[in-house]
């Protein structure tokens, strides 16, 4: 498969886990990757179970100083990028450039706004 200059996926719509795992593999891989719409992202699951987890989360932090401890990204691009990084070896050389060829957004940035944007069939909600 040839690689494109930069693949623009629209979140709309998508699992974030099997966006997610898709789009990890295709970094790693050397893709540059741009998701737009990461406000429109689906989580599996019924609402309260995924609030309980979502607060057991906030609740693991430093216990002598919050401010080291892990941060906890309210932003919707920033939790896709938090399930990016957890699937991929962020701390070797690899995983770091992997992670500097995504771009996250919550809305279409004016350079993606003309660019064609692409849907990930296994990842979509409706089709699962």
């Amino acid at each position: 498969m040839g690689f494109e200059k930069v693949v623009v996926v629209d979140g709309r719509g998508h699992l974030i886990g099997r966006l997610a795992s898709v789009i990890a593999k295709q970094l790693l891989e050397g893709q540059r990757v741009v998701v737009v719409r990461c406000e429109l992202l689906n989580v599996s699951g019924s609402f309260y179970r995924n609030k309980l987890k979502y607060f057991a989360f906030l609740r693991k932090r430093m216990n002598t100083n919050p401010a080291h401890g892990p941060y906890h990204f309210r932003a919707p691009s920033k939790l896709l990028w938090r399930t990016l990084r957890g699937m991929i070896p962020h701390k070797t050389t690899r995983g770091m450039e992997a992670l500097y060829r995504l771009k996250v957004f919550e809305c279409i940035r004016p350079p993606y706004d003309k660019t064609k944007r692409m849907v990930v069939p296994s990842a979509l909600r409706v089709l699962r």
